[in-house]
Formats: C-alpha cells, sequence, structure tokens
C-alpha cells in the first residue's frame, strides 16, 4: 500500500538549515512511530516534492539516508518500501582506533571545506571530455561495488574526476598529493572491515556519487554543492559516532 502523505500533517521546510535532513528526519519520525508502517511504500517522488515543498534531488538525498539506516529498499518499479521501524546504521567496521578516528575526521573536515566549492565549480565548468570521465569513473565505482570490493581506488578517482572538472589546477594539485588517504575506508584495517555492513555503506556510497553526478551534468551549482555536502557529512557523522563507543 502506497501511503497518503496528505493525511499525515506533513508541513514544507523552510530554507533555513539542510533540507535533506529535515526531510529525511521528519520520514524517519514517522516510520518510527509507525505513521508509515512496514510493508507500506512511500509517495512517489513527486507527491513527497509537493508536500516537503523540495526539489527531486533533496528528497533522493533524504530517501537515500533512509536506506543508510536500513529503514527502506527502492526497486525499479515497485517503488521505496519500508522494511523495518527500527534503524540500523551501515558501519563499514566494527571498531576503529581513536587515533585513526581522529585522522579521518581531520580529512574529512578539510574535504567538507573544498569539495563542495569543487561540485559547485564542476557544475559550471564541465566540458564534453569531464563528462565522459566523470561519468567513466561513476560506472567503474558502480563495478567494484557489484564486486563486493570496497572501491577505495574508484572512489577516489570520483571525488578526483570532480577536481579536475572544476578547471583550478591548485584543488586537483592538493587532492592528487593527499591521494586515497582522502577515502576513510583506506584507513581502515582489514581485520576490523564489517564485510557486509561495509557493503552496505559503499551500497550508499554508490547511490550519493550518482546524485552528485546528476547535479553536476545537469549544470545545477547548488544541488551539486548541497549534494557533495550531505555526502561528506554524513560519512564525518558517521564516523564521529565511533568516539561515542
Amino acid at each position: 500500500m502506497t501511503t497518503d502523505i496528505s493525511a499525515l500533517n506533513v508541513q514544507k521546510v523552510t530554507k533555513q538549515g539542510s533540507l535533506p535532513s529535515h526531510v529525511a528526519d521528519k520520514l524517519e519520525a514517522l516510520i518510527l512511530e509507525g505513521k508509515i508502517k512496514v510493508g507500506d511504500k512511500l509517495p512517489t517522488e513527486a507527491r513527497l516534492c509537493d508536500s516537503f515543498g523540495v526539489s527531486r534531488t533533496v528528497i533522493r538525498e533524504a530517501v537515500t539516508h533512509l536506506k543508510s539506516l536500513g529503514l527502506v529498499e527502492t526497486r525499479r518499479g515497485v517503488g521505496t518500501t519500508v522494511l523495518r521501524s527500527t534503524a540500523i546504521e551501515a558501519r563499514p567496521a566494527e571498531r576503529i582506533s581513536p587515533t585513526t578516528i581522529e585522522d579521518i575526521l581531520h580529512v574529512l573536515e578539510l574535504r567538507l571545506s573544498l569539495e563542495p566549492a569543487a561540485a559547485a565549480l564542476a557544475a559550471r565548468r564541465y566540458d564534453e571530455q569531464d563528462r565522459r570521465h566523470l561519468e567513466a569513473k561513476h560506472a567503474a565505482f558502480i563495478k567494484a561495488h557489484a564486486e563486493k570490493s570496497q572501491a577505495r581506488v574508484e572512489d577516489y578517482e570520483f571525488h578526483f574526476a570532480i577536481f579536475q572538472a572544476a578547471k583550478n589546477p591548485f584543488f586537483a594539485q592538493l587532492y592528487s598529493q593527499l591521494s586515497q588517504s582522502m577515502i576513510p575506508r583506506a584507513k581502515l584495517l582489514a581485520g576490523d572491515i564489517d564485510r557486509a555492513a561495509a557493503e552496505r555503506y559503499i551500497g550508499r556510497v554508490k547511490e550519493e556519487h550518482g546524485y552528485i553526478l546528476e547535479a553536476i551534468l545537469s549544470r545545477d551549482e547548488a544541488a551539486a554543492r548541497e549534494t557533495m555536502y550531505q555526502h561528506l557529512n554524513r560519512s564525518w557523522n558517521l564516523y564521529s559516532a565511533y568516539l561515542e563507543q
């Protein structure tokens, strides 16, 4: 059964703060409270856009977050279905040393400062060669995920392709110097990785990359900036949670 969003008293979100986070929080609350039940389908993207007063990009980012919590799944031709009413965060490792976590968070702070701007510039400046390169790197990541790889190299190369498309040589120079250390999973010990959870986590990353790529190729600078920020900020929140253990 598809949920009737009009019966849930959903309010349009304001322009303050992160719109995807607002939408995701509201949908998560409706699921956890049982107002959207296990087995029900979420309304269509169009209905959600209308109800919340936001773009499709915002709705897709919000749904991606719900997927990362294990609350919903999306299947082509079926829609997005609620799987459970209790969130399960996909965490790539059972444990990570505090020193490693601090290193990861420092790198993510740097990336949060640089990469949203680079994505916006890429949306403005990319050319046909960049488009082919970005699509190829995204396809390589999808292939790596299908082969159950940790996709560290493919992850780095997708983000590096965005820096190259930004047409600012200093961005690309900085990113190339840091190399794969920019990717949090590159710092994890093989013995600490939870393979099943890591696969779900990488699946979420794959979808987020898709939304970033779509925004860039649509030349939507604001959406490119926002989707990149949300992508990196979710990683920062996930890894910072390890310090609370």
